[in-house]
């Protein structure tokens, strides 16, 4: 059974960080590129950063570049995403995804997602 759990969302204050965690079971984990989305009350779901399985690119969404760092651990089947000096437009939920292509294009696995809230 293919599972991706995120872990480590809350609420923060602006300028505070956050690392959001994702645990991945059930595939073949270091075959898949993996990327976090977001999706705030009202608007659609954004890839915000994804890391390449195939040559550990990485991509960050303007909006969080400099501020936000994806990483992941094939040993362990974790993806992280460290978020930084955090601001009240950061606030969404936060989803893992796995997507078995060389960039993140269309996730073939979600998580159920994590709520950060900045307040200001």
């Amino acid at each position: 059974q293919v599972r991706l759990v995120e872990s480590g969302g809350g609420l923060v204050h602006t300028g505070d960080s956050l690392r959001l965690s994702c645990a991945a079971s059930g595939f073949r984990f270091h075959l898949y590129s993996t990327g976090w989305y977001r999706q705030a009350p009202g608007l659609e779901r954004e890839l915000i950063a994804c890391i390449s399985y195939r040559d550990r690119k990485v991509y960050y969404h303007n909006a969080v570049k400099g501020r936000f760092t994806i990483t992941r651990d094939n040993a362990k089947n974790m993806v992280y995403l460290q978020m930084d000096s955090l601001r009240p437009e950061d606030t969404a939920t936060y989803y893992c995804a796995a997507d078995g292509r060389a960039r993140c294009e269309r996730p073939d696995y979600w998580g159920q997602g994590t709520q950060v809230t900045v307040s200001s």
